[in-house]
């Protein structure tokens, strides 16, 4: 690798015309893990100034590809990043076009086009980690993460490697879920989480059992224009590129129990258990013990990794290989989302 010195007066455009991806993987991008003991998720970060991250990561598409594969995560920092437009382009240019955020479960405000914002909770909620859309038919096998500012404190995203939740989770447990799968019982219209139109992205209850028919999802609507959904999905996944088993589910998330308590004695107070705004069974609708939704937890717990955003960092994650969540924050925190690449649990 070159000296700081020689690096001075480098120009990375004619270098990459002239020796091709390979200078540019070696002496413009440094390739480590963030974590000294941990691999998830990868440091990728530019030696010299003015790299552009667009342009850099369509040459090297497969290079960052086979490191998602491989880690889970990567996370890209100091690189400039100035906009949601330059976000909108990286995601375009390392993934497609970007997918619409349907069948909802997080309050999310549209920024432009298809970037979001991360989740509307407030901020002294924690978003307990998750594989984005992994109770419905299909999902993204990519999500991207933007952050415009960083909270005065707090905020962070923590990740977790599914691949090591399915190993280190109680092979008894796992065996169960994987035979009978996981039931998700969804209540809309009752006054607390999002209205059906929300999540649906439609005012017409035609379109919304549309949608449930060619989804899998048996629906039934209460009086007051309420609606009830059930629907059963896997709890592990194989992963379609790696052929690895991963821990791919909302069980612990939608449960009850995971609520942060003021919130679960009100909603108990206020619902019947069938009324509540979610829940989760065993695919056969049997309750699950809470013994094992404490364990499940604690293997979470156990397997979080979490790291300070700084403003322009983008962490892109294998939506399959790694689950996210939010930490509680003060200040102002901006941390935009953008989905890419459909795929559906028919082809798993």
């Amino acid at each position: 690798m070159q000296s700081t010195s020689s690096q001075t007066s480098f120009n990375p455009i004619k270098a990459k015309r002239r020796q091709g991806v390979n200078l540019s993987q070696v002496e413009l991008i440094k390739i480590t893990p963030l974590l000294p003991d941990n691999s998830l998720p990868l440091l990728l970060q530019p030696t010299i100034e003015g790299i552009n991250l667009v342009k850099w990561s369509a040459s090297n598409q497969e290079l960052v590809a086979n490191n998602l594969l491989q880690h889970g995560g990567i996370l890209f920092r100091n690189f400039e990043i100035e906009s949601v437009h330059e976000f909108e382009q990286f995601i375009q240019t390392v993934s497609g076009e970007l997918l619409e955020y349907r069948d909802r479960s997080s309050p999310r405000s549209a920024i432009q086009g298809k970037i979001y914002t991360s989740t509307d909770y407030p901020a002294n909620q924690t978003i307990f980690l998750h594989s984005e859309n992994s109770y419905a038919a299909s999902w993204p096998l990519k999500i991207f993460f933007y952050c415009v500012t960083p909270a005065q404190q707090g905020g962070e995203t923590p990740i977790a490697d599914t691949r090591k939740l399915f190993k280190q989770i109680n092979p008894k447990i796992r065996d169960r879920f994987i035979e009978k799968g996981v039931m998700y019982v969804r209540n809309f219209g009752d006054g607390f989480g999002l209205p059906w139109q929300t999540v649906f992205q439609t005012t017409n209850p035609a379109e919304v059992e549309i949608f449930c028919r060619s989804n899998g999802i048996e629906f039934e609507w209460k009086e007051g224009n309420r609606l009830r959904t059930r629907q059963v999905r896997q709890a592990v996944a194989i992963h379609p590129k790696t052929g690895e088993l991963v821990w791919f589910n909302h069980v612990a998330f939608f449960h009850v129990s995971t609520l942060e308590a003021n919130i679960r004695e009100a909603l108990l107070a206020e619902f019947s258990e069938q009324d509540l705004p979610h829940n989760t069974y065993y695919g056969d609708g049997s309750p699950i013990e809470p013994t094992v939704l404490e364990e499940i937890r604690a293997v979470y717990q156990q397997e979080t990794v979490i790291f300070p955003w700084q403003a322009g960092d983008i962490l892109m994650l294998d939506n399959m290989l790694t689950a996210h969540g939010r930490q509680p924050f003060l200040g102002q925190r901006k941390v935009v989302v953008g989905m890419a690449e459909q795929f559906s649990n028919q082809n798993i």
